[in-house]
């Protein structure tokens, strides 16, 4: 009887020691050639992680060695996808898996560890994307007002307001804010801003912004370092994203608006706004930061939307249909 194959470091699951070592070299290169995010890089472990899990139980409790991983066939892999479907899985959560899986045999096959192309076979699950759901125009504004009025500490009360503003100003995600330093603070006329992939890009700042951005600075009771953290929570250090969806989750109840209004959907709001008003979609895309303009042209789904509801509630024969 063979010993159990220990857990590889880091990776949170057993593997085999030649397969430990291509995984360590696999990650490697996405962080320093792709410029993966750490959540991706987390995310596709994990993954695969979960698939070589199923080979090891598929197998009879023996994990699979990088020979093994080169026979696979396609009906292995079938497999997986079947019960990932069968444990309830969407297409879109099976397809992000299969994504990350074909990352990794496209990898070991560019780096001449071994040659599968079984995965390539497999036709990706159906993913239906729905469409963004943006705040209103109106909505946004009074969101924004709302969410400096904090009567116990008026500087987090600021300090929101500002975040949210640099979120529907400037298109950023969450993440993109967050990781800001105070050096960075978009008190001109411009912001650089470090994306997916570790891409910058420029973005105009509003006077808006720049205005909330400055009252949440000079109310800061807390000294904020040059290299340190723009945002900053109650005790100083580094604000959490799940503590800005928390006060936006305090601000929609409060205003009874819909579970859709999140930190996202200012950004959501801040392309469908621009779009509404003419903006060019190549325009929006760079300042999304969207690597595919596919992407971006959901968005003009959510306007064409908006224009038939303004034609069902506007156009007189629309109203007797």
């Amino acid at each position: 009887m063979s010993e159990p194959v220990p857990a590889a470091p880091s990776l949170g699951f057993s593997a085999k020691p030649d397969v430990q070592d291509m995984l360590a070299h696999w990650r490697r290169w996405m962080e320093s050639e792709k410029a993966v995010s750490r959540h991706t890089l987390s995310a596709y472990t994990a993954d695969v992680g979960e698939f070589l899990r199923f080979l090891t139980e598929f197998r009879g409790g023996s994990p699979p060695s990088l020979n093994d991983l080169g026979d696979l066939k396609a009906a292995d892999f079938r497999a997986w996808m079947s019960r990932l479907a069968m444990d309830g899985l969407v297409g879109a959560s099976r397809a992000r898996k299969l994504a990350a899986v074909r990352n990794l045999f496209r990898w070991m096959d560019r780096s001449g560890r071994l040659h599968n192309p079984a995965v390539a076979t497999l036709a990706t699950p159906k993913v239906k994307r729905p469409a963004p759901r943006p705040l209103t125009e109106i909505d946004a504004d009074r969101l924004l007002e709302e969410a400096e009025r904090d009567r116990d500490e008026p500087w987090i009360g600021k300090r929101d307001r500002a975040l949210f503003t640099l979120l529907y100003g400037c298109g950023l995600r969450i993440s993109e804010a967050l990781g800001l330093a105070r050096k960075d603070a978009p008190l001109g006329d411009t912001l650089r801003v470090t994306g997916k992939g570790r891409k910058d890009r420029m973005i105009p700042v509003l006077p808006a912004v720049t205005e909330a951005v400055r009252a949440y600075i000079d109310s800061c009771p807390f000294t904020l370092a040059p290299d340190g953290p723009l945002f900053v929570g109650a005790r100083g250090g580094r604000l959490n994203a799940s503590v800005a969806q928390h006060q936006m989750q305090k601000l929609r109840a409060l205003m009874g608006m819909p579970d859709s209004a999140t930190p996202h959907a200012l950004r959501h709001s801040f392309a469908t706004h621009l779009l509404a008003d003419g903006g060019d979609l190549r325009a929006i895309q760079d300042l999304l930061g969207h690597a595919s303009l596919s992407t971006t042209q959901r968005y003009t789904d959510v306007e064409n939307e908006q224009l038939m509801n303004v034609y069902r509630n506007a156009h007189p024969r629309a109203r007797k249909a």
